[in-house]
């Protein structure tokens, strides 16, 4: 079965552009890694749920920041690993510094019977275009050309 996934692209504009907020994965396995890394907040859901209401509840889970504003569609990409991830936009003030990631268990090192807590999002930081073109995922960058193409900017 294929595997869903949804999540929220914050963005503001700022007197020297658009930014967008992208997270960056926590856990051993992500901690060396940097650009093509990040991501937009986002977590799986079930087909019975409704994608913007999962991207919504990601995005609190992943960030704490609990979003009432209207989403901006962005549509669905199918990553390389086959999963589709659904993705919406919206425009935000938040702090990275209010960062509140939920945990994940893991056994590390592995096979050491050591179970650990890690949190899924280690850090969270606001990047022009530019920048985010070179830190966000390469399955996802196509969620920055439908943020400026819906937002009438130059893609």
């Amino acid at each position: 079965m294929t595997k869903l996934s949804a999540g929220v692209l914050l963005f503001n504009e700022r007197a020297d552009g658009l930014h967008m907020l992208l997270v960056h994965p926590g856990g051993p396995f992500w901690a060396r890694r940097d650009l093509g890394a990040w991501s937009i907040p986002k977590g799986e859901y079930t087909p019975d749920e409704i994608p913007e209401q999962a991207a919504r509840r990601e995005l609190a889970e992943e960030t704490g920041l609990s979003l009432t504003a209207d989403l901006i569609s962005l549509g669905e990409v199918r990553q390389p690993s086959g999963k589709v991830v659904s993705a919406f936009a919206a425009r935000s003030g938040f702090d990275p510094a209010d960062l509140r990631s939920n945990l994940f268990e893991l056994e590390w090192p592995r096979h050491s019977g050591h179970i650990r807590h890690f949190p899924e999002i280690d850090r969270a930081e606001w990047f022009d275009v530019a920048e985010a073109r070179r830190r966000i995922l390469p399955g996802q960058a196509v969620f920055i050309d439908r943020l400026l193409a819906a937002l009438g900017q130059p893609v």
